[in-house]
Protein backbone atom coordinates (compact mmCIF):
# COMPACT_ATOMS: atom_id res chain seq x y z
CA UNK A 1 0.00 0.00 0.00
CA UNK A 2 1.65 3.31 -0.84
CA UNK A 3 1.39 5.97 1.42
CA UNK A 4 0.95 9.95 0.50
CA UNK A 5 4.38 10.65 0.86
CA UNK A 6 5.25 7.86 -1.21
CA UNK A 7 3.43 9.79 -3.92
CA UNK A 8 4.93 13.20 -2.71
CA UNK A 9 8.27 11.43 -3.15
CA UNK A 10 7.37 10.90 -6.41
CA UNK A 11 6.78 14.07 -7.41
CA UNK A 12 2.99 13.95 -7.35
CA UNK A 13 1.49 16.93 -5.09
CA UNK A 14 -2.36 17.80 -5.10
CA UNK A 15 -3.49 21.17 -6.85
CA UNK A 16 -4.85 24.29 -5.20
CA UNK A 17 -7.83 25.25 -5.74
CA UNK A 18 -10.15 28.97 -5.32
CA UNK A 19 -12.08 29.86 -2.36
CA UNK A 20 -14.89 27.53 -1.52
CA UNK A 21 -14.36 24.89 -3.91
CA UNK A 22 -12.65 21.75 -1.75
CA UNK A 23 -10.89 19.29 -3.69
CA UNK A 24 -10.43 15.78 -1.66
CA UNK A 25 -7.94 13.27 -2.75
CA UNK A 26 -8.01 9.53 -1.77
CA UNK A 27 -5.74 7.21 -2.16
CA UNK A 28 -5.76 3.23 -2.56
CA UNK A 29 -2.73 1.69 -3.49
CA UNK A 30 -2.15 3.09 -7.02
CA UNK A 31 -5.34 4.60 -7.54
CA UNK A 32 -6.62 7.89 -6.68
CA UNK A 33 -10.47 8.83 -6.08
CA UNK A 34 -11.15 12.30 -6.27
CA UNK A 35 -14.35 14.95 -5.59
CA UNK A 36 -15.06 18.42 -5.43
CA UNK A 37 -17.51 20.41 -3.30
CA UNK A 38 -18.53 23.79 -3.25
CA UNK A 39 -18.61 24.41 0.06
CA UNK A 40 -19.63 28.60 -0.99
CA UNK A 41 -22.98 29.83 -0.88
CA UNK A 42 -23.17 30.76 -4.72
CA UNK A 43 -22.74 29.18 -7.84
CA UNK A 44 -19.46 28.31 -9.44
CA UNK A 45 -18.80 27.43 -13.05
CA UNK A 46 -16.03 25.06 -13.39
CA UNK A 47 -14.28 24.90 -16.52
CA UNK A 48 -11.97 21.62 -15.29
CA UNK A 49 -10.06 20.45 -12.28
CA UNK A 50 -6.36 19.77 -12.17
CA UNK A 51 -6.28 17.22 -9.84
CA UNK A 52 -2.48 16.30 -9.43
CA UNK A 53 0.79 18.25 -10.81
CA UNK A 54 3.36 15.85 -11.51
CA UNK A 55 7.39 17.73 -11.22
CA UNK A 56 10.49 16.18 -13.04
CA UNK A 57 13.54 16.39 -14.04
CA UNK A 58 12.85 14.38 -17.19
CA UNK A 59 15.54 14.99 -19.89
CA UNK A 60 14.55 16.02 -23.58
CA UNK A 61 14.80 12.97 -24.70
CA UNK A 62 12.78 10.84 -22.61
CA UNK A 63 10.56 8.97 -24.98
CA UNK A 64 6.41 9.83 -24.44
CA UNK A 65 3.41 8.23 -25.21
CA UNK A 66 -0.04 9.67 -25.22
CA UNK A 67 -3.78 8.67 -25.96
CA UNK A 68 -6.21 10.91 -27.69
CA UNK A 69 -9.43 11.86 -27.08
CA UNK A 70 -10.62 10.27 -30.28
CA UNK A 71 -9.77 6.95 -31.75
CA UNK A 72 -7.47 8.31 -34.49
CA UNK A 73 -5.23 10.31 -32.60
CA UNK A 74 -2.05 9.01 -30.80
CA UNK A 75 1.53 10.52 -29.60
CA UNK A 76 4.79 9.25 -29.63
CA UNK A 77 8.46 10.97 -29.79
CA UNK A 78 9.98 12.17 -26.59
CA UNK A 79 8.99 15.04 -24.09
CA UNK A 80 11.43 17.62 -25.77
CA UNK A 81 10.01 16.79 -29.48
CA UNK A 82 6.64 15.13 -29.56
CA UNK A 83 5.34 13.64 -32.77
CA UNK A 84 1.60 12.65 -33.38
CA UNK A 85 1.50 8.91 -34.75
CA UNK A 86 -1.64 10.50 -37.35
CA UNK A 87 -2.61 13.21 -39.39
CA UNK A 88 -5.69 13.23 -37.72
CA UNK A 89 -5.01 14.99 -34.28
CA UNK A 90 -7.25 16.30 -31.66
CA UNK A 91 -6.15 19.94 -31.88
CA UNK A 92 -5.46 20.46 -35.63
CA UNK A 93 -8.00 18.36 -36.96
CA UNK A 94 -10.67 17.99 -34.77
CA UNK A 95 -10.00 21.98 -33.07
CA UNK A 96 -10.39 20.15 -29.67
CA UNK A 97 -9.46 23.47 -27.26
CA UNK A 98 -6.05 23.53 -25.93
CA UNK A 99 -4.10 25.43 -23.81
CA UNK A 100 -1.42 27.65 -24.95
CA UNK A 101 1.97 25.93 -24.50
CA UNK A 102 1.00 22.50 -23.41
CA UNK A 103 0.59 19.55 -25.52
CA UNK A 104 -2.26 17.47 -24.58
CA UNK A 105 -3.50 13.73 -24.09
CA UNK A 106 -6.16 12.11 -22.93
CA UNK A 107 -6.70 9.34 -20.59
CA UNK A 108 -3.57 7.43 -20.53
CA UNK A 109 0.59 8.92 -21.22
CA UNK A 110 3.93 7.12 -20.85
CA UNK A 111 7.15 9.38 -19.88
CA UNK A 112 9.65 7.20 -20.02
CA UNK A 113 9.06 4.46 -17.31
CA UNK A 114 6.30 6.46 -15.75
CA UNK A 115 3.05 5.47 -16.57
CA UNK A 116 0.14 7.96 -15.92
CA UNK A 117 -3.98 7.26 -16.12
CA UNK A 118 -7.19 7.83 -15.67
CA UNK A 119 -9.52 4.46 -15.21
CA UNK A 120 -12.97 5.26 -15.34
CA UNK A 121 -14.43 7.44 -17.86
CA UNK A 122 -18.18 7.86 -16.37
CA UNK A 123 -19.20 11.89 -16.34
CA UNK A 124 -16.06 13.78 -17.46
CA UNK A 125 -12.78 12.83 -19.51
CA UNK A 126 -9.53 12.67 -17.73
CA UNK A 127 -6.67 14.19 -19.51
CA UNK A 128 -2.79 15.77 -19.31
CA UNK A 129 -1.12 19.05 -19.93
CA UNK A 130 2.63 18.12 -20.40
CA UNK A 131 4.64 21.30 -20.37
CA UNK A 132 8.43 21.75 -19.64
CA UNK A 133 8.91 20.05 -16.29
CA UNK A 134 5.76 19.28 -15.30
CA UNK A 135 3.11 17.66 -15.99
CA UNK A 136 -0.73 18.22 -15.13
CA UNK A 137 -3.60 16.01 -14.02
CA UNK A 138 -7.02 17.36 -15.25
CA UNK A 139 -10.52 16.36 -15.10
CA UNK A 140 -12.42 18.48 -17.81
CA UNK A 141 -15.99 19.61 -16.01
CA UNK A 142 -16.90 21.38 -19.07
CA UNK A 143 -18.04 24.64 -17.62
CA UNK A 144 -20.68 22.66 -15.69
CA UNK A 145 -22.00 25.07 -12.66
CA UNK A 146 -21.93 23.29 -8.99
CA UNK A 147 -24.17 24.56 -6.92
CA UNK A 148 -23.44 25.58 -3.15
CA UNK A 149 -23.52 22.28 -1.17
CA UNK A 150 -22.94 19.94 -4.16
CA UNK A 151 -20.17 17.18 -4.62
CA UNK A 152 -19.02 15.81 -8.04
CA UNK A 153 -17.06 12.94 -8.31
CA UNK A 154 -14.46 12.72 -10.69
CA UNK A 155 -12.68 10.47 -12.46
CA UNK A 156 -10.11 7.53 -10.78
CA UNK A 157 -6.58 8.26 -11.17
CA UNK A 158 -3.68 5.87 -11.55
CA UNK A 159 -0.12 5.70 -11.39
CA UNK A 160 1.75 2.80 -10.34
CA UNK A 161 5.34 3.36 -8.54
CA UNK A 162 6.00 -1.00 -9.55
CA UNK A 163 4.59 -3.69 -11.90
CA UNK A 164 3.32 -3.96 -15.32
CA UNK A 165 1.54 -0.65 -15.19
CA UNK A 166 -0.25 -1.81 -18.73
CA UNK A 167 -1.76 -4.61 -17.46
CA UNK A 168 -2.87 -3.47 -14.19
CA UNK A 169 -4.25 -0.44 -15.82
CA UNK A 170 -6.29 -2.72 -18.56
CA UNK A 171 -7.50 -4.92 -15.51
CA UNK A 172 -8.71 -1.59 -13.45
CA UNK A 173 -10.33 -0.47 -16.58
CA UNK A 174 -12.11 -3.40 -16.90
CA UNK A 175 -13.02 -3.36 -12.77
CA UNK A 176 -14.67 0.17 -13.26
CA UNK A 177 -16.27 -0.79 -16.53
CA UNK A 178 -17.11 -4.45 -16.90
CA UNK A 179 -16.00 -5.07 -20.73
CA UNK A 180 -19.47 -6.83 -22.89
CA UNK A 181 -17.07 -8.31 -25.39
CA UNK A 182 -17.87 -12.09 -26.69
CA UNK A 183 -16.15 -15.15 -26.15
CA UNK A 184 -13.84 -15.13 -29.43
CA UNK A 185 -12.73 -11.78 -31.43
CA UNK A 186 -15.13 -11.93 -35.13
CA UNK A 187 -13.88 -12.49 -38.53
CA UNK A 188 -15.51 -11.32 -41.65
CA UNK A 189 -15.07 -9.41 -44.40
CA UNK A 190 -15.96 -5.74 -45.06
CA UNK A 191 -16.75 -3.88 -48.44
CA UNK A 192 -15.08 -0.46 -47.79
CA UNK A 193 -11.47 -1.10 -48.88
CA UNK A 194 -12.69 -2.42 -52.48
CA UNK A 195 -16.06 -1.00 -53.46
CA UNK A 196 -16.32 2.50 -50.89
CA UNK A 197 -19.49 4.27 -51.07
CA UNK A 198 -20.36 3.13 -54.57
CA UNK A 199 -20.51 -0.57 -53.66
CA UNK A 200 -23.62 -2.42 -55.54
CA UNK A 201 -25.86 -5.52 -54.11
CA UNK A 202 -23.95 -7.17 -57.04
CA UNK A 203 -20.76 -6.93 -55.75
CA UNK A 204 -21.57 -7.90 -52.00
CA UNK A 205 -23.44 -10.88 -53.79
CA UNK A 206 -20.41 -12.11 -55.85
CA UNK A 207 -18.08 -11.78 -53.10
CA UNK A 208 -20.70 -14.26 -50.47
CA UNK A 209 -20.87 -16.90 -52.69
CA UNK A 210 -16.83 -17.20 -52.96
CA UNK A 211 -16.58 -17.00 -49.14
CA UNK A 212 -18.76 -19.64 -48.89
CA UNK A 213 -17.03 -22.09 -51.26
CA UNK A 214 -13.83 -20.93 -50.70
CA UNK A 215 -13.41 -18.96 -47.03
CA UNK A 216 -16.30 -19.87 -45.14
CA UNK A 217 -14.43 -18.88 -41.94
CA UNK A 218 -15.34 -14.97 -42.77
CA UNK A 219 -18.85 -15.32 -40.25
CA UNK A 220 -19.91 -11.53 -40.91
CA UNK A 221 -20.51 -10.22 -44.07
CA UNK A 222 -20.84 -6.34 -43.97
CA UNK A 223 -21.85 -3.88 -46.32
CA UNK A 224 -19.53 -0.72 -45.23
CA UNK A 225 -21.22 2.51 -46.20
CA UNK A 226 -23.00 3.08 -49.69
CA UNK A 227 -26.63 1.51 -49.05
CA UNK A 228 -28.12 4.73 -47.73
CA UNK A 229 -29.83 7.80 -49.87
CA UNK A 230 -28.26 10.06 -46.99
CA UNK A 231 -26.22 10.40 -43.80
CA UNK A 232 -28.82 9.71 -41.26
CA UNK A 233 -31.57 8.51 -43.39
CA UNK A 234 -30.37 4.52 -42.29
CA UNK A 235 -32.93 2.80 -42.80
CA UNK A 236 -33.83 3.65 -46.58
CA UNK A 237 -31.97 2.14 -49.47
CA UNK A 238 -30.55 4.35 -51.78
CA UNK A 239 -30.65 3.84 -55.48
CA UNK A 240 -27.04 3.69 -56.07
CA UNK A 241 -26.87 0.25 -54.12
CA UNK A 242 -28.70 -1.28 -56.73
CA UNK A 243 -30.66 -3.83 -55.05
CA UNK A 244 -33.31 -3.74 -51.74
CA UNK A 245 -30.34 -3.82 -48.77
CA UNK A 246 -32.57 -6.07 -46.80
CA UNK A 247 -32.78 -8.51 -49.99
CA UNK A 248 -29.17 -8.70 -49.79
CA UNK A 249 -28.67 -9.08 -45.81
CA UNK A 250 -31.35 -12.25 -46.09
CA UNK A 251 -29.15 -13.21 -49.06
CA UNK A 252 -26.33 -13.42 -46.17
CA UNK A 253 -28.75 -14.82 -44.06
CA UNK A 254 -29.25 -17.84 -46.04
CA UNK A 255 -25.70 -18.89 -46.87
CA UNK A 256 -25.17 -19.67 -43.27
CA UNK A 257 -23.64 -16.29 -42.85
CA UNK A 258 -23.96 -13.19 -40.36
CA UNK A 259 -25.33 -9.99 -42.11
CA UNK A 260 -23.39 -7.12 -40.80
CA UNK A 261 -23.59 -3.51 -41.34
CA UNK A 262 -22.26 -0.11 -41.06
CA UNK A 263 -24.04 2.66 -39.75
CA UNK A 264 -22.93 6.43 -38.12
CA UNK A 265 -25.90 6.80 -36.00
CA UNK A 266 -25.06 10.14 -34.00
CA UNK A 267 -24.93 12.30 -37.41
CA UNK A 268 -27.43 13.44 -40.29
CA UNK A 269 -26.14 15.63 -43.69
CA UNK A 270 -28.66 18.72 -43.80
CA UNK A 271 -30.36 17.09 -46.82
CA UNK A 272 -31.39 14.05 -44.92
CA UNK A 273 -34.94 13.24 -44.00
CA UNK A 274 -33.81 12.49 -39.82
CA UNK A 275 -32.74 16.56 -40.09
CA UNK A 276 -35.29 17.87 -42.04
CA UNK A 277 -38.17 16.50 -39.87
CA UNK A 278 -36.57 16.69 -36.29
CA UNK A 279 -34.22 19.50 -36.50
CA UNK A 280 -35.05 19.94 -32.25
CA UNK A 281 -32.99 16.62 -32.04
CA UNK A 282 -29.23 18.05 -32.68
CA UNK A 283 -26.98 19.77 -30.42
CA UNK A 284 -27.40 23.04 -31.06
CA UNK A 285 -25.15 26.63 -31.39
CA UNK A 286 -25.66 29.62 -28.96
CA UNK A 287 -28.69 30.81 -30.90
CA UNK A 288 -30.96 27.22 -29.96
CA UNK A 289 -30.45 26.21 -33.51
CA UNK A 290 -28.77 22.58 -34.83
CA UNK A 291 -24.79 23.13 -34.82
CA UNK A 292 -22.90 22.74 -37.73
CA UNK A 293 -20.12 20.12 -36.90
CA UNK A 294 -17.87 22.49 -39.55
CA UNK A 295 -18.51 25.10 -36.86
CA UNK A 296 -16.56 23.94 -33.63
CA UNK A 297 -14.85 20.77 -35.44
CA UNK A 298 -14.10 18.76 -38.71
CA UNK A 299 -16.85 18.84 -40.91
CA UNK A 300 -17.20 15.43 -42.02
CA UNK A 301 -15.62 13.06 -45.05
CA UNK A 302 -18.44 13.77 -46.94
CA UNK A 303 -21.45 15.69 -47.06
CA UNK A 304 -20.35 17.99 -44.73
CA UNK A 305 -21.21 19.96 -42.66
CA UNK A 306 -23.02 17.45 -40.27
CA UNK A 307 -25.39 17.41 -37.57
CA UNK A 308 -24.80 15.33 -34.23
CA UNK A 309 -27.80 13.93 -32.09
CA UNK A 310 -27.78 14.52 -28.56
CA UNK A 311 -27.85 11.98 -26.90
CA UNK A 312 -29.27 13.21 -23.81
CA UNK A 313 -32.70 14.34 -25.21
CA UNK A 314 -35.28 11.19 -24.53
CA UNK A 315 -36.60 11.61 -28.02
CA UNK A 316 -33.17 11.12 -29.68
CA UNK A 317 -32.67 8.10 -27.34
CA UNK A 318 -35.41 6.33 -28.59
CA UNK A 319 -35.06 6.80 -32.05
CA UNK A 320 -31.70 5.53 -31.32
CA UNK A 321 -33.19 2.34 -29.92
CA UNK A 322 -35.91 1.81 -32.31
CA UNK A 323 -33.51 1.79 -35.14
CA UNK A 324 -31.29 -0.77 -34.05
CA UNK A 325 -34.62 -2.74 -32.95
CA UNK A 326 -35.84 -2.24 -36.63
CA UNK A 327 -31.83 -3.35 -38.23
CA UNK A 328 -31.37 -6.24 -35.44
CA UNK A 329 -35.14 -7.79 -35.21
CA UNK A 330 -36.29 -6.57 -39.44
CA UNK A 331 -33.45 -6.83 -40.82
CA UNK A 332 -31.92 -9.51 -39.01
CA UNK A 333 -28.27 -7.70 -38.79
CA UNK A 334 -26.16 -9.18 -36.08
CA UNK A 335 -22.88 -7.00 -36.19
CA UNK A 336 -23.31 -3.01 -36.49
CA UNK A 337 -19.65 -1.06 -37.59
CA UNK A 338 -20.51 2.46 -35.78
CA UNK A 339 -18.51 5.18 -37.23
CA UNK A 340 -18.12 8.64 -36.47
CA UNK A 341 -19.53 8.38 -32.90
CA UNK A 342 -16.92 11.01 -32.19
CA UNK A 343 -19.53 13.88 -32.84
CA UNK A 344 -21.57 11.97 -30.45
CA UNK A 345 -19.43 13.55 -27.37
CA UNK A 346 -18.96 17.06 -29.85
CA UNK A 347 -18.12 20.26 -27.87
CA UNK A 348 -19.01 23.73 -28.65
CA UNK A 349 -22.53 23.02 -28.34
CA UNK A 350 -25.90 22.79 -26.08
CA UNK A 351 -27.58 19.93 -24.43
CA UNK A 352 -31.29 19.04 -23.67
CA UNK A 353 -30.22 18.45 -20.02
CA UNK A 354 -28.24 21.28 -19.48
CA UNK A 355 -26.95 19.48 -16.88
CA UNK A 356 -24.61 17.14 -18.72
CA UNK A 357 -21.34 16.90 -19.99
CA UNK A 358 -20.48 15.66 -23.69
CA UNK A 359 -19.29 12.12 -22.00
CA UNK A 360 -23.21 11.58 -20.76
CA UNK A 361 -24.71 12.87 -23.83
CA UNK A 362 -22.36 10.15 -25.97
CA UNK A 363 -23.01 7.11 -23.56
CA UNK A 364 -26.75 7.81 -23.15
CA UNK A 365 -26.83 7.55 -27.31
CA UNK A 366 -24.56 4.48 -27.19
CA UNK A 367 -26.77 3.10 -24.10
CA UNK A 368 -29.86 3.47 -26.41
CA UNK A 369 -27.83 1.70 -29.29
CA UNK A 370 -26.93 -1.26 -27.38
CA UNK A 371 -30.66 -1.42 -26.18
CA UNK A 372 -31.97 -1.75 -29.31
CA UNK A 373 -28.98 -3.89 -30.87
CA UNK A 374 -29.98 -6.46 -28.31
CA UNK A 375 -27.26 -9.31 -28.54
CA UNK A 376 -25.64 -8.47 -31.63
CA UNK A 377 -21.89 -7.02 -32.03
CA UNK A 378 -21.22 -3.55 -31.84
CA UNK A 379 -17.46 -2.10 -33.06
CA UNK A 380 -17.00 1.79 -31.97
CA UNK A 381 -14.95 3.45 -34.98
CA UNK A 382 -14.12 7.16 -35.54
CA UNK A 383 -15.03 7.16 -31.47
CA UNK A 384 -14.00 8.69 -28.19
CA UNK A 385 -11.71 5.76 -26.37
CA UNK A 386 -12.07 6.41 -23.04
CA UNK A 387 -15.91 7.61 -23.13
CA UNK A 388 -16.59 3.89 -25.08
CA UNK A 389 -15.72 1.63 -22.22
CA UNK A 390 -17.92 -0.81 -21.07
CA UNK A 391 -20.28 0.08 -24.23
CA UNK A 392 -18.61 -1.70 -27.26
CA UNK A 393 -17.14 -4.86 -27.69
CA UNK A 394 -14.60 -4.49 -30.55
CA UNK A 395 -13.02 -1.20 -30.39
CA UNK A 396 -11.00 0.28 -33.81
CA UNK A 397 -7.15 0.80 -32.93
CA UNK A 398 -5.96 2.12 -35.95
CA UNK A 399 -6.41 4.81 -38.62
CA UNK A 400 -8.03 3.47 -41.99
CA UNK A 401 -5.89 0.93 -43.53
CA UNK A 402 -4.80 1.35 -47.40
CA UNK A 403 -2.73 -0.64 -50.33
CA UNK A 404 0.59 1.21 -49.72
CA UNK A 405 3.61 0.88 -47.44
CA UNK A 406 3.72 3.70 -45.25
CA UNK A 407 -0.11 2.90 -44.10
CA UNK A 408 0.77 -0.68 -43.84
CA UNK A 409 3.80 0.57 -41.21
CA UNK A 410 1.83 3.48 -39.82
CA UNK A 411 -1.17 1.36 -38.82
CA UNK A 412 0.62 -1.39 -37.61
CA UNK A 413 2.45 0.91 -34.79
CA UNK A 414 -0.93 2.29 -33.90
CA UNK A 415 -2.82 -0.98 -33.10
CA UNK A 416 0.32 -2.67 -31.22
CA UNK A 417 1.03 0.47 -28.94
CA UNK A 418 -3.15 -0.29 -28.37
CA UNK A 419 -2.19 -4.40 -27.66
CA UNK A 420 -2.61 -3.84 -24.10
CA UNK A 421 -6.78 -3.51 -24.55
CA UNK A 422 -7.38 -6.07 -26.45
CA UNK A 423 -8.88 -8.74 -24.63
CA UNK A 424 -9.27 -7.02 -22.05
CA UNK A 425 -11.83 -4.15 -21.95
CA UNK A 426 -12.76 -5.29 -26.06
CA UNK A 427 -11.47 -6.85 -29.09
CA UNK A 428 -9.59 -4.35 -30.76
CA UNK A 429 -10.22 -4.11 -34.52
CA UNK A 430 -6.70 -3.31 -36.52
CA UNK A 431 -8.76 -2.55 -39.17
CA UNK A 432 -9.03 -4.64 -42.69
CA UNK A 433 -6.34 -6.92 -43.51
CA UNK A 434 -5.75 -6.04 -47.46
CA UNK A 435 -3.77 -9.16 -49.54
CA UNK A 436 -4.28 -7.98 -53.49
CA UNK A 437 -2.74 -5.41 -54.52
CA UNK A 438 0.83 -4.21 -56.46
CA UNK A 439 2.98 -4.17 -52.87
CA UNK A 440 6.36 -6.19 -52.50
CA UNK A 441 5.34 -9.88 -50.86
CA UNK A 442 7.52 -8.72 -48.21
CA UNK A 443 5.46 -5.76 -47.33
CA UNK A 444 2.23 -8.24 -47.87
CA UNK A 445 4.10 -10.46 -45.05
CA UNK A 446 4.99 -7.45 -42.79
CA UNK A 447 1.15 -6.46 -42.59
CA UNK A 448 -0.17 -10.19 -42.39
CA UNK A 449 2.16 -10.28 -39.59
CA UNK A 450 1.10 -7.33 -37.46
CA UNK A 451 -2.67 -7.90 -38.03
CA UNK A 452 -1.88 -11.11 -36.12
CA UNK A 453 -0.04 -9.64 -33.81
CA UNK A 454 -2.81 -7.85 -32.50
CA UNK A 455 -4.48 -10.59 -31.79
CA UNK A 456 -7.77 -8.97 -32.48
CA UNK A 457 -10.40 -8.99 -35.10
CA UNK A 458 -10.10 -10.57 -38.62
CA UNK A 459 -12.01 -9.10 -41.49
CA UNK A 460 -10.79 -9.07 -45.05
CA UNK A 461 -10.76 -6.05 -47.13
CA UNK A 462 -10.57 -7.36 -50.78
CA UNK A 463 -12.76 -8.31 -53.59
CA UNK A 464 -12.18 -11.97 -52.97
CA UNK A 465 -13.12 -12.84 -56.27
CA UNK A 466 -9.81 -11.34 -57.69
CA UNK A 467 -7.52 -12.33 -54.90
CA UNK A 468 -4.48 -14.82 -56.15
CA UNK A 469 -4.02 -18.21 -54.76
CA UNK A 470 -1.32 -17.61 -52.52
CA UNK A 471 -2.49 -14.30 -50.89
CA UNK A 472 -5.93 -16.21 -50.42
CA UNK A 473 -3.44 -19.10 -48.31
CA UNK A 474 -2.29 -16.18 -46.17
CA UNK A 475 -6.02 -15.36 -45.64
CA UNK A 476 -7.01 -18.97 -44.28
CA UNK A 477 -3.58 -18.85 -42.31
CA UNK A 478 -4.89 -15.58 -40.03
CA UNK A 479 -7.85 -17.87 -39.40
CA UNK A 480 -9.07 -18.06 -36.42
CA UNK A 481 -7.40 -15.00 -34.92
CA UNK A 482 -5.59 -15.67 -31.70
CA UNK A 483 -7.38 -13.46 -29.07
CA UNK A 484 -4.37 -12.82 -27.58
CA UNK A 485 -2.09 -9.75 -28.41
CA UNK A 486 1.78 -9.81 -28.91
CA UNK A 487 3.65 -8.24 -25.63
CA UNK A 488 6.81 -6.11 -27.18
CA UNK A 489 10.14 -5.99 -25.86
CA UNK A 490 10.12 -2.30 -26.11
CA UNK A 491 8.50 0.98 -27.82
CA UNK A 492 10.70 0.33 -31.03
CA UNK A 493 7.90 -2.71 -31.51
CA UNK A 494 10.71 -4.95 -33.12
CA UNK A 495 10.02 -8.36 -31.42
CA UNK A 496 7.42 -9.21 -29.55
CA UNK A 497 5.86 -12.87 -28.02
CA UNK A 498 2.56 -14.34 -28.10
CA UNK A 499 2.27 -16.93 -25.43
CA UNK A 500 -0.58 -19.88 -26.55
CA UNK A 501 -1.56 -22.76 -24.77
CA UNK A 502 0.59 -24.92 -26.78
CA UNK A 503 3.13 -23.16 -28.12
CA UNK A 504 5.04 -19.85 -28.69
CA UNK A 505 5.47 -17.23 -30.88
CA UNK A 506 7.51 -14.37 -31.97
CA UNK A 507 6.93 -11.75 -34.32
CA UNK A 508 9.71 -9.56 -35.52
CA UNK A 509 9.73 -6.70 -37.57
CA UNK A 510 12.01 -4.74 -39.64
CA UNK A 511 10.20 -1.39 -40.21
CA UNK A 512 13.64 0.67 -41.32
CA UNK A 513 15.00 0.73 -45.03
CA UNK A 514 17.69 -1.12 -44.63
CA UNK A 515 18.42 -4.83 -44.12
CA UNK A 516 18.47 -6.05 -39.78
CA UNK A 517 19.56 -8.78 -38.03
CA UNK A 518 17.95 -9.89 -34.85
CA UNK A 519 18.54 -12.89 -32.62
CA UNK A 520 16.01 -14.08 -30.19
CA UNK A 521 16.26 -15.19 -26.92
CA UNK A 522 14.74 -19.11 -27.92
CA UNK A 523 16.39 -22.39 -27.50
CA UNK A 524 15.57 -25.39 -30.29
CA UNK A 525 13.93 -25.24 -33.76
CA UNK A 526 11.69 -22.38 -34.90
CA UNK A 527 8.91 -23.12 -37.64
CA UNK A 528 7.75 -20.17 -40.47
CA UNK A 529 3.86 -19.59 -39.58
CA UNK A 530 3.32 -18.34 -43.05
CA UNK A 531 5.66 -20.82 -45.35
CA UNK A 532 5.83 -23.69 -42.70
CA UNK A 533 10.12 -23.91 -42.63
CA UNK A 534 12.60 -24.07 -40.69
CA UNK A 535 14.52 -21.33 -39.24
CA UNK A 536 16.81 -20.60 -36.05
CA UNK A 537 17.00 -18.00 -33.15
CA UNK A 538 19.27 -15.73 -35.70
CA UNK A 539 18.11 -13.80 -38.21
CA UNK A 540 20.65 -12.36 -40.50
CA UNK A 541 19.90 -9.58 -42.91
CA UNK A 542 16.06 -9.43 -43.00
CA UNK A 543 15.17 -6.97 -45.73
CA UNK A 544 13.50 -3.51 -45.36
CA UNK A 545 9.83 -3.60 -44.87
CA UNK A 546 9.66 -7.45 -43.78
CA UNK A 547 8.74 -9.30 -41.03
CA UNK A 548 8.65 -12.80 -39.99
CA UNK A 549 6.05 -14.77 -37.85
CA UNK A 550 7.93 -17.89 -36.10
CA UNK A 551 6.39 -20.65 -33.92
CA UNK A 552 7.92 -22.16 -31.33
CA UNK A 553 5.79 -25.92 -29.98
Amino acid sequence: MFTRRDFLLMGLTPAALPAGLKLDLKWQGPYCQSKITNKGKVAVKVKEVVILRYTHTLPPPTPIYGEGFQMLSQTAGTIGLPVPMTRYTDARHYRLPEPDGANVFYGMMQLGEETFAFTSCRRFIGKFYVRPGVVEMVVDTENLSLEPGETWELEEFFHPKSGDALAMLGDRIAKNHPPIRPAQPPTGWCSWYCFGPRVTSKQVLDNLDFIAKEVPALKYVQIDDGYQPAMGDWLETGKAFGGDVQGVLKAIRAKGFEPAIWVAPFIAQRESNLYQQHKDWFIKDNSGNPLGSSQVTFGGWRNAPWFALDGTNPAVQQHLENLFRTMRKEWGCTYFKLDANFWGAMHGGHFHDEKATRIEAYRRGMEAIRKGAGDAFLLGCNHPIWPSFGLIHGSRSSGDISRRWQIFAGTARENLRRNWQNGKLWWNDPDCVLLTGDLPENEFYFHATAIYATGGMLLSGDDLTKIPAPRLAMLRKLLPPTGVPAVFEDASLKVGTIKLKDKQVYCIFNWGETPQSVTLDAKGPLKDFWTGGESGPELKDMPPHSARLLVKA
